[in-house]
């Protein structure tokens, strides 16, 4: 099966405005004319903590990604990865943003990104891992954008926040080409050169230990999720692992000895010059 038809495949659906979205566009408000009122009957803490690890997870990822800029294969995937990273990282600042709103301290979205430390954080584990090769960050991405498109669209639909329910709606469309992306990047890796077969081989069984994590309570998210991975690694030539899960839980800070230092690098500027604007 060709990548193409892995996409076609994937997005089936998702209208085509929706399946090909362009990274870095949709500069709309999306959450223009949108009540950001709590509804009665949300407990505000519990969204906003909800709200919180969904923008840590893309800050995360957005800061792992950025590091490739000047490394990636060719210019043409610098760019693409530096623009996914930067959807995520709009992410992060609605979703900090509506965490500010409901938590009751009426923080701004630099404060939860620059201004918290490691313990405090509540992104999945499998976004703080180092970037590897090229072989694990595509499997990475593959990995994390399916299971986040997976929650996205369903919060779209059912939650009863509408803030929180544009916020998602918005990422469904950017999320969808994070997926195709990476599946498409995948297929032509897995069904490449031994060389890149092999390097993803090792990027799935790297990756697999941390997948468990992300579906927690989120039976039928799992299987979907798992129904597209092995849709993806089948069209590569490739077996889905199995893993024993690594013990912990990044939802309750408890997090790999690699999420400090990135935040150190990710915060250095703001820590040193505080209520700077430029």
């Amino acid at each position: 099966m060709s990548d193409d038809h892995v996409y076609l495949s994937l997005a089936e659906g998702h209208d085509d405005s929706d399946a090909r979205w362009a990274f870095g566009t949709g500069f709309e408000d999306p959450l223009h004319g949108v009540d950001q009122t709590v509804p009665d009957g949300i407990d505000a803490g519990e969204l906003a903590a909800y709200c919180l690890a969904l923008g840590d997870d893309a800050l995360v990822g957005a800061q792992r990604l950025a590091q490739w800029c000047t490394r990636a294969p060719e210019l043409e995937e610098e760019v693409a990865l530096a623009n996914i990273g930067l959807d995520l990282l709009g992410q992060a600042r609605l979703l900090y943003a509506r965490a500010g709103q409901v938590d009751g301290t009426g923080r701004g979205e630099d404060a939860y990104a620059y201004f918290r430390d490691a313990d405090d954080f509540r992104n999945v584990r499998l976004a703080e891992l180092p970037g590897g090769d090229f072989a694990f960050t595509i499997t990475r991405l593959l990995v994390l954008s399916s299971w986040r498109l997976a929650v996205f669209e369903r919060l779209a639909v059912t939650t009863p926040d509408p803030v929180l329910a544009a916020i998602a709606a918005k990422g469904v469309k950017e999320l969808t080409y994070h997926r195709q992306y990476a599946a498409e990047w995948a297929v032509r890796l897995g069904d490449g050169t031994e060389e890149s077969r092999r390097r993803m081989r090792d990027a799935l069984a790297d990756v697999a230990p941390y997948a468990d994590e992300l579906f927690k309570g989120a039976a039928e998210v799992r299987d979907e999720v798992l129904a597209v991975l092995r849709q993806v690694t089948d069209a590569a030539g490739l077996v889905l692992p199995e893993a024993a899960p690594v013990p912990g839980h990044g939802r309750e800070g408890d997090h790999t000895e690699h999420l400090a230092p990135l935040l150190a690098e990710l915060q250095s500027v703001a820590r040193a010059h505080p209520e700077a604007t430029w």
